[in-house]
């Protein structure tokens, strides 16, 4: 059937027409736009505008519930009036009975339309075949004598693209509403019924005819936009907000009240409002809003300034938004930008607080407001209304964005801050002081690691393990959840040695391309990923493909998943496991005690992979240069807030070597297991000097730096020598060394007995050393197996916290630590 042409108006819109001129013809051809017919075509199959056509023959109507198993509504309410099985029912049945839809008479040529997919013939023709031939119509259309027909033009009702049926002016279903409309009494005014009436609803087609040109570009531009922003839209949902529009007769989008409508529909007008709105944007219309669009300038999100009541502080806040957004990257521009945004928003609030004028003219303010600002920050802290970290945060963004802003040049004439006096800054001494180091100490405690590695069968258990992938990833490289869910498929590659290596992009520092060594197991992990992205989305160029490719809005495979959704599923299977139990040090009776109790899940989340992963690659002794590199950071500064060499894991260790201490003659210094007062602590920082196998606490040596040693360090033989069982293998390669060094000493022949007396080790220092080795050993031995355990542990990480200097032949790999070394590769 030729679809009835809609009449063309010109367009006078200025938006209408730069919605139009934004539409892309490949869009549109996907569509099966004609904008002479005005009615849109959602093609059945399409991932993303349509559903799989019915599973029974001959039935062309698409299927979108689950539980129907891919057959229609109709289709599945005749199986059910039949009372056939569902496999029986798909395989032997043809549809014959009537559904939506019409086409031209079955006559050769006939411009009118059918009866019905039971009758195909026009009303004409159909008396011709029943009354006049009396023939079958497969008979009847071959007929010489039967001639086609012309049409009767289309159907007066605005919205339908049929033709009429006879002489009247609607088609024949329009016509049946019509006298339905009559006979209930609500046929008051028939020019407006023809305006307002909705089309026949057809499974894949919606009219868009007699709906203003502006109503009609907004609809094309915003399921466009959402099209390609990989959004799955339905035909009814379009249908149903065409029809709404048509019925209130309304000149735009932006009238209809989205309120009462349902959820699918309230999303999809808000969604195709918020692309029409964002096509007129531009930094420098947005700019002068109080609330901005991210969009405009390339992020995601809103800016809000509505807090600044001041309107000087305001404008200046927004002049150096508009300097400072160009310059960040990442994905969290919003946040970042915010943050500080809202830190002004509090020196705003003070200003409003403390001054009659509420702030309001900038060269009345002085140091003293600059001190009530400080102030209530204390006193905001004090009430626990922002933290102590965000206290310090927020006088640094001000102290920072007032120094920015006079940079700028916006204390000259005819800028916000003109006339603003110069004492009215934060000075250096004026932040707080920063609260203890919020960084270290986000890493998992090895128990947990080892609970969560044998629980991660529990994820993916369904026909989808990414999130099982992903956590994995995060585990074994360190990197950043926004890393790790944006890898490429083709992330995985060998170097010259044949080792695999992860090949991924630093978006916080703008540095892609990254190369990350990682364990064979690793590797197998994101070989079996690809495999099920490949399987999955057989046809996409693997250059386009995500290795993690989201199960939503993604119909090629080129758009990741989300950042929260990792999140929420982590976090869900995080809080269905059972509770993690680890040792804790804890006050009992004025003493510090081990006991094994609960792990806070709150401090497991998905970035805290990546403190553990430098803690467990500092533990192992990895160089800070080699773990920079692999945490991909600039500065050593920036890797060693991610681990924690000192502080409370130190002091635990120090704690259980410091109870295995000794002095010179192999005595045990203390008796009991005793923890250190932090006097102690303090001492053992500036009151001791590292000296060969221990510590010296003789006060001139330490004076001068382990410089100025009075018996010319024979430590094992001082009252100031102490050493520890972490010493023990320092002690025993020394004994070693001194006996090898008598042996060849004695052995040598062309020195004077002078000279080899005064390089001889001598026997005393020989036995004492002897003695002390044997000695630590003993009391070693004699421990129980749990607190030999806790010793080993806690001489591992002292010894690989002192700096040692290694003149050894340098390695050409060091190995990286495995975080589970018992899986197969």
């Amino acid at each position: 059937m030729t679809l009835a042409l809609a009449p063309a108006r010109p367009i006078e819109d200025p938006l209408t027409t730069e919605l139009l001129a934004a539409l892309k013809p490949d869009f549109l051809s996907t569509m099966s736009w004609d904008s002479s017919v005005r009615v849109l075509t959602f093609p059945a199959g399409h991932p993303l505008l349509g559903g799989p056509q019915c599973l029974v023959a001959g039935c062309e109507q698409m299927t979108f519930t689950k539980a129907h198993r891919g057959i229609c509504v109709a289709c599945w309410q005749q199986m059910e009036r039949r009372g056939q099985e569902f496999e029986d029912f798909v395989a032997n049945t043809v549809r014959s009975w009537r559904g939506i839809g019409i086409s031209n008479c079955r006559v050769p040529h006939c411009a009118r339309p059918w009866m019905t997919s039971t009758r195909p013939l026009c009303t004409t023709h159909g008396h011709q075949q029943e009354n006049i031939f009396c023939l079958p119509v497969e008979e009847f259309i071959r007929h010489p004598d039967v001639r086609p027909l012309p049409g009767f033009g289309p159907c007066q009702v605005a919205a339908c693209a049929r033709d009429r049926h006879g002489r009247g002016p609607y088609c024949h279903a329009h016509t049946n509403r019509w006298k339905i409309v009559r006979r209930n009494g609500y046929a008051h005014d028939e020019e407006t019924w023809r305006r307002t009436a909705t089309g026949i609803a057809e499974s894949g087609k919606v009219s868009l005819r007699g709906l203003p040109d502006r109503v009609v570009a907004e609809l094309l531009y915003g399921l466009q936009q959402r099209y390609a922003e990989g959004i799955r839209q339905l035909d009814v949902d379009t249908r149903g907000i065409a029809d709404l529009v048509r019925a209130q007769q309304l000149g735009s989008l932006s009238e209809l009240d989205p309120s009462p409508l349902p959820k699918n529909l309230r999303r999809l007008v808000r969604g195709i409002l918020k692309h029409c709105d964002r096509s007129q944007l531009s930094p420098e219309t947005e700019r002068h809003k109080d609330t901005w669009d991210g969009a405009a300038f390339g992020f995601a999100g809103n800016l809000y300034f509505n807090e600044i009541s001041q309107p000087w502080l305001r404008e200046a806040a927004k002049s150096w938004a508009v300097d400072d957004v160009p310059g960040r990257r990442g994905h969290k521009i919003r946040n970042t930008v915010q943050s500080q945004i809202n830190s002004l928003a509090h020196l705003s609030a003070s200003l409003r607080l403390n001054r009659a004028d509420e702030g309001t003219v900038p060269r009345l303010l002085v140091r003293e407001d600059v001190l009530h600002f400080l102030n209530r920050l204390r006193f905001l802290h004090e009430r626990e209304e922002i933290s102590s970290v965000r206290r310090c945060k927020i006088a640094r963004d001000v102290r920072r964005l007032l120094t920015r802003m006079r940079t700028l040049g916006l204390d000259q004439p005819g800028h916000p801050l003109h006339g603003l006096n110069s004492d009215f800054v934060l000075r250096w001494e004026d932040i707080p002081d920063d609260p203890e180091d919020t960084e270290a100490g986000h890493d998992l405690p090895p128990e947990v690691m080892r609970q969560l590695c044998d629980h991660l069968n529990s994820l993916g258990s369904g026909e989808d393990p990414v999130i099982r992938t992903v956590i994995e990833l995060l585990m074994d490289t360190g990197r950043r959840p926004g890393e790790i869910r944006t890898l490429g498929w083709d992330c995985l590659e060998r170097d010259s040695d044949g080792k695999p290596v992860l090949i991924y992009d630093n978006h916080k520092a703008l540095r892609n391309g990254r190369r990350l060594p990682i364990p064979e197991a690793t590797a197998t992990v994101i070989l079996d990923q690809q495999k099920r992205a490949r399987a999955r989305f057989p046809d996409t160029p693997v250059k386009d493909l995500k290795l993690l490719p989201s199960i939503r809005m993604n119909p090629d495979g080129t758009k990741p998943v989300s950042d929260g959704w990792i999140s929420d599923a982590h976090r869900s299977w995080v809080v269905s496991l059972p509770d993690f139990v680890v040792p804790i040090v804890v006050l009992r009776d004025g003493e510090r005690v081990t006991e094994m109790l609960p792990y806070d899940k709150a401090n497991i989340f998905p970035y805290a992979y990546r403190h553990t992963y430098a803690q467990r690659h500092a533990d192992a002794g990895v160089p800070i240069d080699v773990l920079r590199g692999l945490m991909d950071h600039r500065q050593l500064d920036t890797t060693q807030r991610y681990y924690r060499v000192g502080e409370t894991r130190r002091r635990e260790a120090v704690d259980r070597v410091t109870a295995m201490q000794f002095d010179r003659h192999g005595n045990r210094v203390w008796r009991q297991a005793k923890n250190l007062l932090d006097s102690e602590h303090a001492r053992r920082a500036v009151g001791e000097v590292a000296v060969p196998y221990g510590v010296c606490s003789e006060p001139s040596n330490v004076a001068a730096g382990g410089h100025d040693c009075p018996v010319r360090f024979r430590c094992v033989g001082c009252g100031h020598f102490r050493t520890d069982v972490s010493y023990l293998p320092d002690l025993e390669a020394y004994l070693a060394d001194l006996l090898r060094n008598r042996e060849r000493l004695a052995a040598f022949a062309d020195a004077d007995s002078w000279a080899k007396g005064e390089a001889m080790p001598s026997d005393e220092e020989i036995t004492r050393v002897r003695r002390l080795v044997r000695r630590v050993r003993e009391d070693l031995d004699g421990l129980t197996a749990e607190d030999r355990t806790q010793i080993e542990q806690a001489v591992g990480l002292v010894r690989n916290s002192r700096h040692v200097v290694s003149l050894g032949m340098p390695k050409i790999r060091q190995p990286l630590p495995d975080l589970r070394p018992g899986r197969a590769s």
